[in-house]
Order: C-alpha cells, then structure tokens, then sequence
C-alpha cells in the first residue's frame, strides 16, 4: 500500500528510513517475519543516474529505478507502508536507548516517534537507517551528461567496462592512486588527473607503483568533457590543452545522507559512517543500520544483503524471552 504522510500516525513493529536495497531487502525480511512494517523514502536516490547496476546475481545490468520499482511492487504484496516523504527527526522516547551495549538480540523494547515532513508521525519499536551516502562531485562541466555511461565513481562497479580504454582518474593523494592501481585489472592505460590540485603523491612506495604500472599525473585543471551524447572524446585542459580518453573515474567526498544518525546519537567513524556490530545494531538500543550508510564496500548486492542481515538482527530482538534461547 501507499499512503502520503497527513495520513498516517500509526505504530510499526519497524520504521525503515530508506528506499534503496538495504531499505527494501529488510522490509521483504522484516514482513516475511510477520512485522509490521513501514517504509519511509524521500525518493531521491543516489544512484539515480547510473546507467545500471552491475554485478547483481542474475540482474545484470538493471537500472536502479527498475530494481526499486520491483522492490516496491513485492513489498505490496506483504501489506508494508510505503511512505513517500523525508523524515525531519527521530526521537527517542525510552531513556534507556542509549545504554552502553547495543542490544543486537536483547527482547526489550523500544520506542521511537518518527516526525515525517507533512506533520505526520509514526511510532517504531526498532528503526533501521538504510537512507545512504551523498557525493560531492568535482565541478567540471559536461561530467552530468556522461555520468553513469562513461564516468563513474566505482572501479569495482564498472572497471569491467574499461577493458582495453583509454581512462583518466580525476582526483588526488593516495585515494586516486588507488583507484589508478584498482584500474589497472581492465586496462593499462590510466592517467591521474589532479583537476589543478597538488597531487599530493609524494610516499615512494606510491611513486613506484604508478612508474611500474605506467600511470601518468596531469595538474592542469579541467575545463569540460568532451562528449558526443553520452560518449566521452576527451578532456579540455586548463591552457588549451586535451587529453584524448575514453572513460572517467572520479574520487569523491561523501557525507550521510540525512543526519538522523547524529540526532540519535548513533557512534560514527571518522568518514561520517555509522558504526554497526556483525548483526548491524547501532551504538543506539533498538537501532539498526544497513546499506551504503556503513562501513565497508559500497555496492547494491552488499547493501541488499545487509538489509537481509538487519531484518534478522531485528526480528530477533523483538521477540519475546520465551521464544528465545539465551
């Protein structure tokens, strides 16, 4: 079922904020398990304008639109809330949240009220946080038009796809080396480009690799992709100059996409993603997380995975003590 935000103020087993794959994977879980379940999407994915989504078991290629709209139309069959709308805030409503042991598995309950735009609410015994990460993008123009054909953020995505290319890493330090090197499975011929910025590569061990692998450095800024459609011809160079590629990886900066983690008082790393144990508890009692927003890989048969994984977790603590082995 749909419901729009004024309509609802109702209490859920469940509260998921986040439609992507970690999202919809714990809610087909959490209502298999018999919970009741809500959904609660902004509609504003990250991946919305990747080509597809690669690597994911016999789904090659899907789109991320299509994948959510198959999600969506499964948890319809189970009777979940979708809810199409941002939630403002999360608040605790049990003091005992936040003791200092996670509670993966503890039986106890909790109680949260979720302030959803619109002026809606809805009360949540467990909360998931499956909402994601945002980029931030090099500013260069022409990349919008060729992002997610032939300019990409992810080597193990869609490096498969620069087999034999030509392929230039925007970025610096030891982050674009990395992929530089990660690159060097499908292709030998990679160029860093520092978009006018220090390169910042100066450890020998780094230098080394680059001259064995035969990984060139340009620290002139880019002034605009060369595309035909969603083709890449090159990169026009601060002073005039081109660099002729084929494909475009870029190093980005992330941040969460939402700061319901923070409100919560969730544990997070020092890259902004929050911490979770082996059963995706939070350093919250009664709060989950799951997908993109965590440590580790970011890629969609991960993030579906962790949501599988979260349900569990959920389900599990839910459960009263006489239905539980210690």
């Amino acid at each position: 079922m749909k419901n729009s935000a004024s309509d609802l103020d109702h209490r859920y087993d469940i509260a998921i904020i986040g439609g992507g794959p970690a999202g919809l994977s714990a809610a087909i879980w959490s209502a298999r398990y018999g919970h009741s379940v809500a959904v609660i999407d902004s509609g504003d994915p990250r991946s919305w304008e990747s080509r597809g989504i690669n690597g994911y078991l016999g789904l090659p290629g899907i789109r991320p639109a299509e994948l959510r709209e198959r999600g969506r139309d499964e948890l319809r069959t189970y009777g979940v809330t979708l809810i199409d709308a941002a939630v403002l805030r999360i608040e605790a409503r049990d003091e005992g949240l936040h003791a200092p042991h996670p509670g993966d598995e503890d039986g106890e309950d909790g109680e949260f009220l979720v302030h959803i735009e619109g002026g809606a609410t809805a009360r949540a015994r467990r909360i998931l946080l499956a909402f994601g990460m945002r980029d931030v993008w090099p500013d260069i123009p022409g990349l919008e038009h060729v992002y997610g054909a032939n300019a990409h953020v992810c080597p193990d995505c869609d490096g498969y796809d620069s087999r034999g290319k030509r392929v230039a890493v925007i970025g610096h330090g030891k982050r674009a080396v990395a992929m530089a090197l990660a690159l060097t499975a499908w292709t030998p011929q990679i160029t860093i480009c520092t978009n006018g910025r220090p390169h910042n590569i100066d450890e020998l061990e780094l230098t080394e690799k680059m001259q064995t692998c035969g990984i060139e450095v340009r620290p002139e800024s880019i002034t605009r992709v060369h595309h035909s459609g969603r083709m890449i011809s090159g990169l026009k160079m601060e002073g005039g100059a081109s660099l002729d590629v084929d494909k475009v990886f870029f190093t980005i900066a992330q941040f969460p996409a939402d700061d319901l983690g923070a409100q919560l008082g969730c544990e997070r790393d020092h890259g902004g993603h929050i911490v979770i144990t082996e059963h995706h508890a939070t350093s919250v009692r009664s709060v989950f997380a799951a997908g993109d927003l965590t440590p580790g890989a970011q890629l969609a048969i991960r993030a579906s995975a962790g949501g599988a994984l979260a349900a569990m977790a959920m389900h599990r603590s839910l459960l009263p003590a006489h239905r539980r082995l210690s």
